[in-house]
């Protein structure tokens, strides 16, 4: 009976961490998009380039606040099979309103490296609950046997 009550768990932090991590590749693709019309931008794309960024990192950040709730879920879910996690993840509003009303190479630049540095910790926080799944798959897969 406890066998299947920790299986249950188990199941259950899987089940988090993969719509965790669902959310977190979809906040990815959109910050590689903003990137990528941010270089647009820096090299005098205009207001349009500035208006797609920035729907593009609007779009991230709903995509990593639902990933900080999931995260957050995950990380209850592992305290019942007991494996510890930690992720933090952060987007700036500043730089995105200075983008906008001072549209110039340096605060292109800024929102740039912005970018930058969040698509890195996200591809963090995508590297450390793929390693966590495959800690549970692998637990799962123990108990079955």
């Amino acid at each position: 009976m406890e066998n299947e009550l920790m299986r249950m768990e188990v199941q259950q932090a899987v089940t988090a961490g993969e719509q965790a991590l669902e959310s977190l590749e979809n906040a990815a693709l959109k910050l590689k998009s903003a990137s990528n019309w941010g270089f647009v931008d820096m090299i005098g794309g205009g207001f349009f380039a500035s208006l797609v960024k920035h729907s593009k990192m609007n779009d991230a950040t709903g995509y990593m606040e639902d990933a900080r709730y999931r995260l957050q879920i995950f990380q209850k879910e592992l305290k019942d099979v007991h494996l510890p996690s930690q992720f933090q993840l952060e987007v700036g509003t500043f730089l995105t309103f200075a983008d906008f009303f001072f549209d110039d190479i340096i605060s292109d630049y800024l929102v740039q490296s912005r970018i930058a540095e969040t698509r890195e910790q996200l591809n963090e926080a995508i590297r450390q609950v793929k390693q966590i799944l495959n800690d549970l798959y692998n637990l799962l897969n123990s108990r079955e046997g």
